[in-house]
């Protein structure tokens, strides 16, 4: 996936502002933040869409919600509350094409949220 922008970063020709990292998951800042914490969680095998994910995926995809959950607790608001969201395809406003997992946290979070 040369062309893939989180691809990219994973192969280190770009450097995101990491927050979190292991061997499959890689969770850096939004470079558009709509919270005070805005946080992408990604898998490092690419997985263009929530609709690819394969019953191969199920450990790699806890993974991400792992990772989610030490975000929101290094960044001190696990407890009070956060959002943690994937996007699927275009109309749902997914603009990146390799799965990703928005953390948001730091402000209330309105209902419905789109």
């Amino acid at each position: 996936m040369t062309e893939c922008l989180f691809c990219k970063m994973i192969a280190g020709e770009i450097q995101p502002d990491t927050v979190y990292e292991t061997d499959d998951v890689l969770a850096f800042r939004d470079i558009n933040p709509q919270a005070p914490t805005h946080v992408l969680v990604i898998p490092k095998r690419h997985i263009a869409t929530i609709n690819d994910i394969g019953t191969e995926d199920t450990e790699l995809i806890g993974k991400l919600y792992l990772a989610a959950a030490r975000v929101a607790r290094d960044a001190g608001f696990a407890e009070e509350g956060y959002r943690a969201v994937m996007n699927c395809n275009g109309r749902a406003g997914q603009t990146v094409f390799h799965l990703h997992l928005h953390v948001l946290g730091g402000r209330d979070m309105n209902w419905p949220p789109g």
